[in-house]
């Protein structure tokens, strides 16, 4: 019986899990939005909460508790310089997990997309440029 034994497994030993949370925080902190399975957002959304709250107050303890997990540089400046001061006023709930409807093809797994709460899609100009052209030819 696993009776108080917190945490999931995910189908990996220690080390593999280690590195897939500091992979997948990697990936949302750069990306602002990851599509990932629903347990590994669920499991993995109070570490992200915790280095977010670090990150409000850019001192050399807190720059070194969250530098042992996310090691990219440039990574680590931006989570201190932008992320961070962006939740200043938030006090908490910092995340987002949206479930898709749609499950994994290849194991039926239920997937999710775990995003920051500010994030905002990126505008391309191509495709700005092309609904421009489209009115258009449909105008005349």
């Amino acid at each position: 019986m696993r009776h108080k034994v917190r945490g999931r497994r995910l189908g990996r030993n220690t080390s593999h899990r280690t590195a897939l949370k500091r992979n997948l925080i990697s990936a949302l902190f750069q990306h602002g939005r990851i599509v990932t399975t629903l347990a590994k957002a669920k499991e993995y959304r109070p570490f992200a909460e915790k280095l977010i709250t670090a990150a409000k107050v850019k001192t050399l303890h807190n720059v070194r508790r969250v530098a042992r997990d996310i090691q990219d540089k440039t990574l680590l400046k931006k989570l201190f310089d932008e992320i961070g001061p962006s939740f200043a006023d938030r006090n908490g709930g910092y995340t987002r997990i949206l479930r898709l409807g749609t499950n994994r093809l290849g194991d039926d797994g239920k997937r999710a997309i775990f995003e920051l709460v500010t994030y905002k899609p990126p505008v391309v100009e191509e495709d700005k440029k092309k609904k421009k052209k489209e009115k258009k030819e449909k105008t005349d």
